[in-house]
């Protein structure tokens, strides 16, 4: 696991540029413990709120003011992802992560936004493997106490004491939380190179564009699933279709309902993925888990409320 961020202790510069950098450092943390942008920045505008709650005596007298941010942060996260499980009970459908597009492929914060724009949290997530979706898809199976102790100690690298001062634990159950999340995550199955990623996606596309259904069958591993998250917002399929025959006749079936969409090669996730608009528009974002074996997975993001940062402005 690579380490976007390593613990900073050091005095919190208090101009723009140090407010920056830590809040990006808090928004990749964030993001990777809710899988949620929006819940992200809620959760560093509550540590930033708890912060300048402080007096200025009392700020003064924080020894390291990053690993502060970073307790009341995790914390944070911590009570958010409890509430969060209740709401993906009701949640209509499958739920997923939302999707992140690559800060390279963002103007002003929005994919075909305008310098303009504001800035999109979004811009500030560090990338690397563990944002993409197959790895956050499996920390969702974690109990929260796990994925928080998991993605400070194995991701960012944060001692086990300091984990335990954030979860509430001690450093020995901290441990046994992190390694229980290792093992998930380690059951996952081993992803293709990214040029290997890449080209398959890319002929998935063409294939798709095509309505192409043997091209497709091709493609696909003989499991493959689609995952669609719609939240019952809009028209899909609530439940996962398995198999590479079924998968392929319903993007064929999606194809010839919406004759008008254009396809968009663009970095989900840290990968390459596949964005679908409709007169502009940005309707569905598709992640892809790839190995040697073919595509075994797909993940169709159609909920609206998790599209913000791919809409042009």
């Amino acid at each position: 696991m690579t380490n976007p961020s390593a613990p900073q202790h050091g005095r919190l510069d208090p101009g723009p540029a140090g407010t920056a950098s830590e809040r990006r450092r808090l928004t990749s943390l964030a993001y990777r413990l809710l899988g949620s942008l929006a819940d992200a920045e809620d959760a560093v505008q509550e540590t930033y709120a708890r912060w300048y709650a402080l007096s200025a005596e009392r700020r003064a007298a924080v020894v390291s003011p990053g690993a502060w941010l970073t307790r009341v942060a995790g914390r944070v996260c911590l009570d958010l992802l409890g509430s969060a499980r209740a709401r993906r009970e009701r949640y209509v459908g499958e739920w997923l992560p939302e999707p992140l597009p690559d800060r390279a492929e963002l103007v002003g914060g929005r994919v075909g936004g305008t310098a303009g724009d504001a800035a999109d949290p979004a811009d500030r997530v560090t990338m690397d493997e563990s944002v993409h979706m197959a790895f956050l898809v499996v920390l969702e199976s974690t109990t929260p106490a796990e994925r928080v102790a998991f993605v400070l100690h194995d991701v960012f690298r944060y001692p086990f004491p300091e984990v335990a001062e954030i979860v509430g634990r001690s450093p020995a159950a901290c441990r046994q939380l992190a390694s229980s999340a290792r093992r998930r995550v380690r059951t996952a199955r081993r992803p293709a190179a990214a040029a290997h990623h890449a080209a398959l996606v890319r002929e998935f596309g063409r294939a798709w564009a095509a309505k192409d259904i043997g091209a497709m069958v091709g493609l696909l591993d003989p499991d493959v699933t689609s995952t669609p998250d719609s939240g019952g917002v809009v028209p899909a399929v609530l439940t996962p279709i398995v198999g590479r025959e079924e998968v392929a006749r319903a993007f064929t079936q999606v194809r010839e309902q919406q004759p008008g969409i254009d396809l968009l090669e663009r970095t989900v996730n840290g990968q390459t993925g596949l964005v679908a608009q409709v007169a502009g528009v940005t309707v569905t974002v598709l992640a892809f888990e790839v190995t040697d074996g073919g595509i075994t997975h797909i993940w169709a993001m159609r909920n609206p409320e998790k599209l913000h940062a791919w809409t042009a402005a």
